[in-house]
This record gives structure tokens, sequence and C-alpha cells, in this order.
């Protein structure tokens, strides 16, 4: 059974105004997935007009997505809330949030179209990063956060897989980790991760990242690495992928997603500061020790930097 860093943001984190109406939003998105088709309805139109439907009754919303209102009961269990009442209230705290978002100058909307300007589209895609950033560390447990850090201190190795732009971000905490003396690999061609997992041991640490949580080739390798009997972490966006049945530990991000790629990319940018905790906790626990192996890698890589005395000498040669 794994911990799921999805509790809601600690007290610590946010603001009591800020954090319920984040993660009403974000536990709607991230129950998506595994929602039936007719409390999908009800999600879409929650994340449409948030605002309208905490001023309707819970008759007024069946009836908009042509359901019953026993549906929208269950659609409130399914994200975690009692009842209709609850949701109202998350939702008109939400409202309020977007609403002084947008005042503040926020784009309404993170869809890219095509006669937007240059102006718009760098406006557009920096909120949508902004806020998955934003909305990720208000998701945060941080005691569930702590056990996926001392899972990768006590590791004997780290393998990591990922594919596509996951394998980028795969990449990432691989050099992260490597760069203060850790035994850590990653692995975007499938083959190469299932034949790595499969020689995983008790002690070890296997991480699986995965917007979806549906990858076939990180799920697959992530199982096989639970079976040999390495801790397995599942970072991903949904609480109900497939992926996190395969995981000790999923830590969770809270990217949009949005039609023209901006939600693909805020996606990356999520997953990067959810590595840039991990790895920092990780860093932090040695800290002396992390601190000299990275003032020791920075120092060989800068002797290789080229200095205009010198990039002028050898051009005179």
């Amino acid at each position: 059974m794994s911990t799921t860093i999805n509790g809601g943001p600690t007290e610590a984190s946010l603001t009591p105004q800020h954090r319920p109406a984040v993660s009403v939003l974000v536990r709607v998105r991230g129950a998506m997935p595994n929602l039936r088709p007719a409390e999908q309805r009800v999600a879409e139109a929650v994340l449409a007009d948030p605002a309208g439907v905490s001023e309707s009754s819970i008759t007024t919303v069946a009836r908009r997505c042509q359901t019953s209102e026993t549906t929208v009961l269950r659609f409130c269990r399914a994200i975690g809330l009692g009842g209709y009442p609850e949701l109202r209230i998350a939702l008109a705290r939400a409202a309020q949030w977007e609403e002084s978002d947008h005042s503040a100058g926020a784009p309404v909307t993170g869809q890219i179209s095509a006669t937007d300007s240059l102006g718009d589209i760098v406006a557009k895609i920096t909120h949508a990063d902004a806020r998955a950033i934003e909305e990720t560390a208000a998701a945060v447990d941080l005691e569930a956060l702590q056990q996926a850090v001392d899972a990768l201190v006590g590791a004997g190795r780290v393998d990591i897989y990922g594919i596509g732009a996951s394998a980028l971000v795969g990449a990432d905490l691989h050099q992260k980790l490597h760069r203060i003396g850790m035994v850590s690999f990653a692995w975007s061609d499938p083959h190469l991760a299932l034949t790595a997992a499969a020689v995983l041991r008790p002690g070890d640490v296997a991480v699986g990242i995965s917007h979806t949580g549906t990858t076939i080739d990180t799920v697959d390798a992530l199982r096989v690495a639970r079976a040999r009997g390495a801790t397995t972490i599942a970072i991903t966006n949904f609480e109900g992928a497939p992926m996190v049945a395969e995981a000790d530990l999923t830590l969770l991000t809270a990217a949009r997603e949005t039609t023209f790629r901006s939600g693909a990319m805020s996606s990356r940018i999520a997953q990067l500061a959810l590595i840039d905790c991990l790895f920092a906790g990780v860093a932090q626990h040695s800290y002396e020790q992390a601190i000299a192996a990275l003032e020791d890698t920075y120092a060989v890589v800068r002797s290789r930097h080229s200095s205009p005395r010198r990039h002028a000498h050898e051009t005179d040669h």
C-alpha cells in the first residue's frame, strides 16, 4: 500500500485562506482519470466554473451534468469531501482565489490559440508553470516526503525510470544524486530499465516518473523493481494511476492540462520542483559531505571553461 503525498498542504506552508482554495481543484484534477463517466462530467463542470457550481444547488448541478444527485454526492466523496455543502464552501474559496489571481493580471486561461501574440504566449506559459509549482507545493505532505528522502539516503543504489520528457527529469535527478556521491542510474530505454530493475535488491530504491502514471514501460520497470525487494517511488500527477499501484511511496505533482502542450510543459516544471525538494532533503542529511562533493565537482568542470585570454592565445596559433 503506497503512502501518497497528496494529503493537502501543511499549516506552515500556506495561509489558511490559500490552502483549501488550492487543494480542492488539485484534488479534482488528480481524481479525474479514476472517476466514472457521469462523475467526470461533474468534475469538468467544477473545473470549468467553480464559482457557478458553488452558487448552485445539487439539483441544478445534477441537471447541468445530465446525471443524478446521487452521482454528485459520489463525486464529492471521491475527492475526499463529506458531501455537497463541503464542496460548495471549498469551491467558493477556490473561485475567490482564481478571481484574485486574474485581477492581479494573470491570464484567464492557459490555452494557447493561433491568434495569441508572443507576449500572450509568454504570459500563459509562465503563469501555468508558476501555478504548477505553487499547487504542487500546496499538496505536499512533508511527513510523507521525509519518508522518500529517508529511503534515498539509505539506498545502496538508486534506479530512475522515465520515458520522453519524464526521462529528462529523471536525468536531472540522476546527475544531482551522482554529484553528491550516490550510486544512481537513469534508464530511458524500456529494455535497459527492465534488466536494471531485475538486479535490484532490498535496500535499493527505484524511482518511476510519469505525468499520467500510465506509461507502460515505466510501470513495468517499477513493478519488477518492487518484486525484487527495492523500495519504489512514483512521481506522477494522478493519485489513482496504474504506476501508483506499484509504488511504496507516491509523490504527486499538480500540473494543469491544456490543449497546446503548455500542460506538458508545466508538468515537467512541477516534476523538477519536486525533484529539487527531494534532492535537497537528501543532500541536507549529510550536509558537509554533500557541500564538499558539490564544490569538488564544480571545480573540475570549471577547469574546462575557457577564459578570453586562453581563447585568444589558441586562435593566434
